[in-house]
């Protein structure tokens, strides 16, 4: 009853909200300008080709884990006595890592990167080149010269040889931190696939 009651003074009498914290990295006076100076040359760029945002790839990876917990700060068991459960999880969990390019007309991919026995492994600078050369590119639309592919700042993404890669997909048209736009480092509120990774 008490837990009710300041519930309902939280929020229908104050009209307060629960939110949580997110961590984010922290941004740094010269990251801020990088992020200006991206803004304002892709800005540029909008301007002469008002079409952009219709050719434009954005892509990223992300980690998922099989094991099936759920987060616990957002789940409640509601019972009658206390089940003193306990869930266990091993140290190194299994997980399968994806990856994905997002635009305009629709998703490429998923790309798994798993070994010849189907088990993940880590996306490295050889495994991402392959990826480039051997998924991304057969699965282009046709006539993609005008297409421009945008990535982040990873190891693996801004090494010569992947950069290499994009170059010759889509040259002069990468968006990345070694690319034609240079991607500002800790950004990833300014590319789709951070908002969407839930749904490959």
């Amino acid at each position: 009853m008490y837990d009710r009651s300041v519930r309902c003074i939280l929020c229908s009498d104050l009209s307060l909200h629960p939110y949580k914290l997110q961590v984010v990295h922290a941004l740094s006076n010269r990251d801020r300008e990088m992020r200006l100076q991206f803004c304002r040359q892709f800005v540029g760029i909008l301007t002469e080709d008002p079409d952009l945002p219709n050719k434009l790839l954005m892509s990223d990876e992300a980690h998922f884990h099989l094991h099936g917990t759920v987060n616990k700060q957002n789940f409640q068991y509601w019972l009658a006595a206390n089940p003193h459960e306990l869930h266990q999880h091993p140290t190194y969990d299994p997980k399968v890592t994806v990856w994905c390019a997002v635009w305009s007309r629709g998703v490429i991919g998923p790309y798994f990167f798993e070994d010849e026995d189907g088990k993940a492994i880590t996306v490295t600078l050889q495994r991402y080149t392959e990826m480039i050369n051997e998924f991304l590119s057969p699965n282009l639309p046709p006539n993609n010269g005008t297409l421009w592919f945008q990535q982040e700042g990873a190891t693996a993404y801004k090494a010569v040889i992947s950069i290499a890669a994009l170059y010759h997909l889509f040259p002069k048209r990468v968006i990345s931190r070694f690319g034609d736009v240079p991607w500002p480092p800790h950004s990833p509120d300014l590319t789709a696939p951070d908002f969407f990774c839930g749904v490959i």
